[in-house]
Formats: C-alpha cells, sequence, structure tokens
C-alpha cells in the first residue's frame, strides 16, 4: 500500500500556523541559542558565575517561553556570585508573576538571597533594622515556598535555614 500526499494549502496550513506563533528569535536562532543556553548553564555549574550572569543576561530578551526559567537561573548566578540584593530583586520579580512550584523556586533563591545578605550585615558589624527586614522577608519567603512546595527541599537544607534565621532575628532582638 502506498500513501501518496496531496500538497494541498490546507494540508500546510497548521504548519505555517505554527511557526507563525513562534517568536522570531527562537525560529532564527534556532541551535545557536541551544548553544548560547548552554554555555550559561555550563558556567553556572562550573562555578562561573560572571559568565553565567553575562550569558544570561544577554539570553533572556530572546528567551520566550523560556523566560521565567532563564530568569531564575540567573537569579541563583547572582546569588552564587554573592551579588545578594539583586539576586533577591530578580527572583522576587519571579515570584509575583509565577504560581505553585514555579512560585515556591523562585521564593527559595529569594529567601536564600536576603539571609546571605543579611548574614554579610551582621558579619561586617553593620547589622540594623534593615538587616531584620531582610531576615524578616526571608522567612516569610521560605515558609511560603516550603507551604507551596516542600518537595523542592527533599535534604531540609531550607528547613534549615529558615530555622536559622529564627535564632538570627532573636540574636538581634527582634521578634520572629
Amino acid at each position: 500500500m502506498r500513501f501518496r500526499f496531496n500538497n494541498s494549502p490546507l494540508i500546510l496550513m497548521p504548519v505555517l500556523m505554527a511557526l507563525a506563533a513562534c517568536e522570531p528569535s527562537a525560529i532564527s536562532e534556532g541551535n545557536n541559542f541551544q548553544r548560547k543556553y548552554s554555555t550559561a548553564r555550563k558556567a553556572l555549574e562550573a562555578g562561573n558565575y560572571d559568565t553565567a550572569i553575562n550569558s544570561y543576561a544577554l539570553l533572556i530578551p530572546q528567551s520566550g517561553p523560556l523566560e521565567p526559567r532563564l530568569r531564575l537561573e540567573y537569579a541563583h548566578a547572582l546569588l552564587r556570585a554573592g551579588r545578594y540584593d539583586e539576586a533577591g530583586q530578580v527572583s522576587d520579580a519571579l515570584a509575583s508573576t509565577r504560581k505553585g512550584s514555579d512560585r515556591a523556586a523562585a521564593l527559595a533563591v529569594s529567601g536564600a538571597a536576603k539571609h546571605e545578605s543579611a548574614l554579610a550585615e551582621i558579619t561586617a558589624g553593620t547589622a540594623g533594622p534593615q538587616t531584620v527586614a531582610k531576615l524578616r522577608a526571608a522567612d516569610a519567603a521560605l515558609k511560603e515556598m516550603m507551604a507551596l512546595d516542600g518537595d523542592l527541599d527533599p535534604l531540609g537544607a531550607m528547613a534549615s535555614r529558615h530555622r536559622d534565621i529564627k535564632v538570627e532575628l532573636k540574636q538581634l532582638g527582634a521578634r520572629s
């Protein structure tokens, strides 16, 4: 039995509609985008945070539906690079637009970033009301993260961080 395809415009219409729906950059970039993403991801995993940050910053405007994922990885790279306040801002903005597990993942980065920023202030001896505010914001982010998707913390690292924040607030004379 032989199949014969009719080259009718009706058959091509769904394919053309699907292509038209794609982001122009995704069509023209193709493997180039994947290569650039691979470079960013590998840099993040290898601890080359400045390279990762720069790579993600260039990729995000052309990432289309992958933008939330790339923003999360960008925030994570900022966190790892010690740029805590920036990481908190990026992850907070992402969390404000997401729901469920996606929101929980952004809140995990936000909570960790705010906690690390507060710890840096405590270590530097500059802890004050802003430090307490960061610890409270970190506490709220981690609490919500665990409520939304506790499976994101299989080893208990976020729960441990959450407990540490309670202790640090108490040491600073603030109620949690």
